[in-house]
């Protein structure tokens, strides 16, 4: 496996990849990929084995916080999961936050994607406290918005 940063010529591919996520990976448009490649390379790690896109990051530092890192989607190919692909794209990311400095990388997940709550703590992040509790995962309420509960997951950084 190779791991690359996002770019023009990859971010078709990407889209393809993200499609495969539904219904926990929304994807974006074609100009969204596009973008992310312009803007945001440095933490939108692209796996690639045998020259395939076989899994993405789109992360991206927050403008809000410039010491925290938001991961707005992770997708890895159905034929190559539990082969440790997410967790090579979220430690370039890791990485990446270190070098500047971040304190806090974070994400969100749909409440009822138990996969997800799996990978995410397994990668050594934290579901943070939010409003309510679901099947063991702590909700916070209308966190993307009116009526789009998430679930909230931070990694911390030294």
């Amino acid at each position: 496996m190779r791991i690359t940063a996002l770019n023009q010529d990859l971010a078709d591919e990407v889209l393809k990849l993200m499609n495969l996520g539904s219904p926990y990976v929304r994807a974006r448009t074609p100009s969204d990929y596009w973008l992310y490649a312009r803007l945001f390379a440095s933490t939108c790690p692209v796996a690639l084995v045998d020259g395939l896109v076989v899994g993405a990051l789109i992360g991206m530092r927050s403008q809000e916080d410039p010491f925290e890192i938001y991961i707005q989607d992770v997708m890895t190919h159905p034929d190559h999961r539990r082969r440790g692909v997410a967790g090579a794209l979220v430690d370039i990311v890791r990485r990446r936050g270190r070098e500047w400095g971040c304190r806090r990388i974070y994400l969100t997940s749909e409440p009822d994607n138990a996969r997800a709550y799996a990978a995410w703590t397994s990668m050594g992040f934290a579901n943070t406290p939010g409003d309510y509790t679901t099947n063991g995962v702590s909700i916070t309420r209308d966190f993307k918005g009116l009526g789009k509960d998430r679930a909230v997951f931070e990694l911390l950084l030294p």
